[in-house]
């Protein structure tokens, strides 16, 4: 039995507070095309491949500068960076509501993206705070901040009928263009709460360590091994939420709203879990825990993969909801035991490796969702995007089983000295 977790400090306490409220909203702009894609597509008269553009290039922006935004909160602190792409963020995301072509809206994407990296930047920031015993659990719980992409799934259709087209004679936004206007205001001021409030002055843990030895664990494998599982569990979440209310209204025939409905009940157990992978991870290990992951996920993926009735029965909408809960699960647990290694791992490079780590995952996170688009245009098969899914899990399944038979063979290489010399003393004896 585990000694009890200290307790966090006040401090600490804030710092995960404030973080993880900031990144939930700043999460929920980085997606908010998931929902608001639906209406713009039909307002602009968007194809499928145009309309998986719109939702991957804003991932995308989110994405790139991870590593580099990690490495700066390590050095600097987490405090001024998270205030400044929060304001950063507000000014493209006001100018949302105004966009009237898709090329002004895939520019615009490409600047509230930005919103994606505050992952980085919460993350080290909290390691700096959090004792090590306990970091499993406070990343998880800053991480739980993903369920911002559930926001505007479950607010976004009510606003936008709340607050129709030419409401106060135009002086407000209305429709979907209601929801960026009311975020940008939101971000504003999540940005005075953070600089006010945030404990001062920061902790920089690499404030005297060079840029090369930063970025040294990045020539580890095991480095890119954890960046794959990344792409998994977490670059799929963001694809599969950009994607599923469009899967649930095209090929289900339900309405917007129940499409984001059950859409936002994939994203609670893909967010919300990942405390308890946290504090699992602290428990016994993240090994074991993105084992059990893989394998559930594995499970639930081969029938959403299949071709409706190829396995004897057909996954109608329930067992469709009831599969991708499954995945839902497991990607919640598993984006915490992930950064669990990185923590146990690299102690001292939580920002550079999670940054990396990080910009693997949310690069996953961009391609899945074009590449959805592109293969169901090609096969016209709906449930292509779920080949991909089986794909990605298996291989991550398979090297993380080959890694841990590795290590076992190692192991029992190096007991048998000791066991066969413990047989000759018995020998001697008798």
């Amino acid at each position: 039995m585990k000694p009890p977790l200290p307790l966090a400090s006040s401090a600490s306490t804030r710092v995960l507070a404030l973080s993880t409220t900031a990144f939930t909203l700043l999460f929920a702009v980085w997606l908010m095309f998931g929902v608001l894609g639906v209406p713009i597509r039909n307002e602009l008269k968007l194809n499928m491949v145009q309309f998986s553009w719109l939702a991957a290039i804003a991932v995308l922006s989110g994405s790139i500068w991870r590593l580099p935004l990690g490495i700066l909160a390590d050095r600097i602190g987490g405090r001024a960076l998270m205030t400044g792409l929060l304001l950063a963020t507000a000014v493209p995301t006001f100018a949302v509501a105004y966009a009237t072509t898709f090329t002004s809206l895939i520019a615009l994407a490409v600047c509230f993206g930005i919103a994606g990296n505050s992952f980085s930047i919460g993350i080290a920031w909290n390691a700096a705070w959090t004792e090590r015993e306990r970091q499993g659990f406070a990343l998880g719980v800053f991480g739980a901040g993903n369920v911002g992409a559930s926001i505007t799934k479950l607010i976004g259709p009510a606003l936008i009928a709340l607050v129709p087209a030419g409401a106060a004679g135009g002086l407000i936004p209305g429709g979907w263009r209601f929801v960026p206007a009311l975020y940008a205001v939101l971000l504003v001021v999540m940005a005075a709460l953070v600089w006010l409030l945030a404990p001062a002055p920061d902790r920089r843990p690499a404030s005297g360590r060079s840029l090369r030895a930063m970025v040294a664990p990045m020539r580890e494998l095991r480095t890119w091994r954890f960046g794959l599982y990344y792409v998994v569990v977490f670059g799929a979440y963001v694809a599969l939420s950009l994607w599923l209310p469009t899967y649930y209204h095209r090929v289900f025939g339900f309405s917007l709203a129940r499409a984001a409905l059950l859409t936002a009940a994939f994203i609670f157990p893909a967010s919300l879990l990942r405390p308890l992978g946290g504090w699992l991870s602290d428990r016994y290990g993240a090994r074991p825990v993105t084992y059990a992951v893989f394998i559930g996920m594995l499970l639930a993926c081969v029938p959403l993969a299949a071709p409706n009735g190829s396995l004897g029965f057909e996954v109608g909408p329930g067992l469709f909801f009831v599969l991708v809960e499954v995945l839902g699960i497991g990607m919640g647990l598993g984006k915490a035991s992930v950064y669990k290694y990185i923590s146990d791992y690299y102690p001292s490079d939580v920002g550079a490796v999670g940054g990396l780590v990080g910009t693997l995952g949310a690069l996953g996170g961009f391609v899945l969702p074009l590449a959805f688009g592109y293969l169901e245009t090609s096969t016209g098969r709906p449930e292509s995007c779920f080949w991909v899914m089986l794909t990605l899990v298996a291989v991550c399944l398979v090297w993380l089983h080959a890694i841990v038979s590795g290590m076992r063979r190692r192991d029992s290489i190096r007991l048998r000295p000791s066991l066969d010399a413990m047989g000759d003393r018995i020998g001697a004896g008798a």
